[in-house]
């Protein structure tokens, strides 16, 4: 992946999971494919969402995050996207990274096992102090809110 210098994730590869580790499609990738570690093929009707599988757990260090992101082509393609994107994976979570699918297409979408389905990349999160104050300071932008900058 391209970029400064690289953080150390580790994963463990879950049971049944036969399927290549998670890497970057070309050296310029800003993230990793993630695939379906399924057993069978999985069949979403057109609206239809699934959680699945990807046969990895991270342990991803403290002040990042995974985010998992839809592929295009699949999106531009078939309609195949996933939902809560991107999905945050935090720091502190050890389970298996699973991908929220959703059929958008007209059409159904097969995923079969071992399909790239979403990528993932890896980002600093800053730490935060919320503070609470009677008054926020003004800005140009004010309260103007859904669709205040215009559509061009």
């Amino acid at each position: 992946m391209s970029g400064a210098d690289p953080i150390r994730v580790f994963y463990r590869r879950l049971p049944g999971n036969d399927l290549p580790v998670p890497k970057a499609a070309t050296p310029g990738s800003s993230g990793v494919d993630l695939r379906a570690c399924l057993d069978e093929p999985l069949r979403l009707d057109p609206g239809q969402r699934a959680l699945v599988p990807t046969g990895f757990a991270l342990a991803i260090p403290a002040g990042y995050e995974a985010q998992v992101r839809p592929r295009s082509g699949l999106a531009i393609d078939l309609g195949l996207t996933m939902l809560n994107t991107p999905g945050t994976i935090d720091a502190d979570y050890r389970g298996e990274v699973r991908v929220v699918a959703v059929n958008l297409g007209s059409e159904p979408v097969v995923i079969r096992p071992g399909d790239r389905i979403a990528q993932m990349v890896f980002q600093k999160v800053p730490a935060v102090d919320l503070v609470e104050v009677d008054e926020l300071p003004p800005s140009a932008r004010g309260e103007a809110g859904f669709g205040s900058t215009g559509s061009s």
